[in-house]
């Protein structure tokens, strides 16, 4: 093996706020060493991210008997729950009270935390780009967030496209919250999953 030292090619944050009119404009700028599917331009609508996703399942989440949001996992057929970071998909929160957007990315890097190791520098980063990303949230606003394998997560408020994080590992963990087996709410995830067919064995 060379010693020659080599430049880090970790993959860095990227983050958008897009304004609803200008989304169709939104060129993703990237590093020459990127791959061409991360500079895909993100649809500017949920209907277009997910146009040939079909509806998987549908949870409620309760905290302390107080209503939060519903969750509903938009998926292919064939998804793979114990693969799921390699599928395309979308998760919908449609939120049942008011919530502030700093809470709601505090509240995930928690999580998050429950499913793998987070460094510091992550999770500053981390809180800091979803802290830019997530509104407050009042009932009946719809956050959309969707997964594209090997780019990251992409998410819409109501529809239409807010921004992104260009961070694959980011996108594998947050949606974890949901979709992982170490997940603080297994009873959520088998519900989300409920018509997504057992893998075959052999």
């Amino acid at each position: 093996m060379s010693s020659t030292a080599r430049p880090s090619t970790a993959r860095p944050l990227r983050l958008r706020r897009i304004p609803p009119a200008a989304a169709f404009l939104l060129a993703v700028t990237a590093a020459a060493w990127w791959p061409s599917t991360v500079r895909a331009t993100p649809e500017p609508t949920v209907r277009a991210a997910l146009q040939d996703k079909q509806l998987q399942g549908q949870a409620r989440l309760r905290v302390w008997g107080f209503e939060v949001y519903d969750a509903s996992l938009w998926a292919s057929p064939g998804f793979d729950a114990q693969r799921y970071e390699q599928h395309r998909f979308g998760l919908e929160l449609s939120y049942l009270r008011s919530l502030k957007g700093r809470a709601i990315a505090e509240r995930s890097i928690e999580e998050m935390r429950g499913i793998a190791d987070i460094s510091p520098e992550q999770a500053t980063r981390w809180l800091a780009a979803m802290s830019e990303l997530f509104p407050d949230v009042q009932r009946g606003d719809r956050i959309t967030g969707v997964h594209v394998p090997g780019s990251g997560a992409r998410f819409y408020l109501n529809d239409r496209l807010r921004g992104e994080l260009a961070d694959d590992a980011f996108s594998r963990l947050f949606f974890g919250i949901w979709l992982s087996p170490k997940t603080s709410q297994p009873a959520m995830r088998a519900t989300l999953l409920q018509s997504v067919a057992a893998p075959r064995t052999p």
